[in-house]
């Protein structure tokens, strides 16, 4: 069965581009150009990953992923009409896995959208019978490696693909400062276009809130200040 993606834009040929692309790539595209509609179909069907105009008509797009955000943790991908650094921290900090800036080469994105894919499926699959069982554990914090389940003493935490790479990564290396580039290469290892730190610095934030954790004094992820963060 064919992944679903979710095309919300209200500039017709951009939004029919991507599904032109992406159809080639055999995925199923639901293309809609306003917020309204869109919102409509995420309540009935659920799809594999979401890519979203920031500038729409109706309701713009960091409304859309706040929305999208409340019931379902696969990838979204926002767009941007201009590279300002303040709409890709709204739009990350929103729930958003990740940005493209218009205008865009077509291949990147789909580059992209594999990469988040990948991710997605990586910590959404079917557990395998004989796969053995890892209990990555930290205080109240438990990760299950086989069937990708976290739970915060006893209540489980629903987290994105990007929030369970980011954890896992610092659960597997507890104790040891793990820095920002292990961190990119290991999570982005495969893409070829540039990060920077304030998106790690988001998704920890986002880590930090479900894990009713605080900078100030952290009870599981401590920022060891120009170099990473560790457990």
């Amino acid at each position: 069965m064919s992944e679903k993606i979710l095309i919300v834009d209200d500039e017709h040929d951009i939004a029919d581009l991507l599904e032109v692309y992406l159809k080639n790539e055999n995925y199923t595209i639901y293309k809609y150009y306003s917020a309204k509609e869109a919102l409509e179909f995420v309540k009935e069907e659920e799809v594999d990953l979401a890519i979203l105009d920031i500038m729409l008509p109706d309701i713009n797009g960091f409304t859309l992923c706040q929305k999208i955000r409340e019931k379902h943790t696969y990838p979204i991908i926002m767009l941007t009409a201009k590279d300002e650094e303040t709409d890709k921290i709204t739009g990350l900090t929103l729930g958003a896995d990740d940005y493209v800036t218009k205008p865009f080469r077509p291949l990147e994105l789909i580059a992209r959208v594999k990469a988040q894919l990948r991710r997605y499926n990586k910590y959404t699959p079917v557990p395998a019978e004989n796969e053995p069982v890892t209990i990555l554990a930290y205080k109240k914090l438990m990760f299950n490696t086989k069937t990708y389940e976290c739970e915060l003493d006893g209540e489980p935490l629903s987290l994105t693909p990007t929030e369970f790479s980011i954890l896992r990564i610092l659960l597997e290396n507890q104790g040891a400062v793990v820095t920002l580039e292990e961190l990119f290469h290991r999570i982005w290892k495969d893409e070829y276009y540039s990060k920077n730190s304030s998106t790690i610095t988001v998704h920890i934030r986002h880590l930090r809130e479900k894990l009713k954790d605080t900078t100030e004094k952290p009870k599981y992820i401590k920022t060891i200040w120009g170099v990473g963060y560790k457990i």
